[in-house]
């Protein structure tokens, strides 16, 4: 007779593994993710550092992004779009509105170098390196190997 817990380690391993597209991915993601905390925390140091309210809810957004990462591993593609969704378009338009707004307001990239604190170009540093891996993430998402594993782990759930 078969416990639950036989079934549910029996259910695993029936899975396929991620291929290494899907892998790297995740890590680009959490990469990202880092990057993001990092920047808040460099912003600390910074002339209007966030609150103690803003870096919890900041945390708890980040913490729930990254369970939701590490779900790409399973296959299932509602994760994949969801993530796409999120991080690469939502959470991407949140990284870029402030410095296209600037630059439409007339600053330069070049005004900002010259004129921005250590902390300013830390966090710039960061946000840079986030936006990297997400545009790098993103398109591992839809390598080859990894379309195929989102859809036939998808097919095989559907069908079982």
């Amino acid at each position: 007779m078969s416990t639950p817990a036989t079934i549910r380690r029996t259910a695993r391993t029936d899975r396929p593994a991620p291929p290494p597209a899907v892998t790297l991915s995740v890590g680009l993601w959490l990469a990202a993710i880092l990057a993001g905390f990092a920047e808040t925390l460099v912003r600390l140091a910074g002339e209007a550092p966030p609150s103690g309210t803003e870096i919890a809810g900041r945390a708890g957004i980040y913490l729930a992004l990254a369970v939701l990462v590490v779900q790409l591993r399973s296959g299932r593609n509602v994760i994949r779009w969801t993530v796409v969704g999120l991080l690469g378009v939502i959470g991407t338009l949140s990284l870029v509105v402030d410095p296209v707004t600037a630059m439409l307001a007339g600053a330069s990239p070049a005004g900002f170098l010259a004129s921005a604190s250590t902390v300013e170009l830390a966090a710039a540093g960061l946000r840079v390196l986030h936006l990297l891996a997400v545009f790098a993430a993103l398109a591992l998402l839809f390598h080859p190997a990894a379309r195929t594993f989102f859809r036939r782990t998808g097919t095989a759930r559907t069908a079982a």
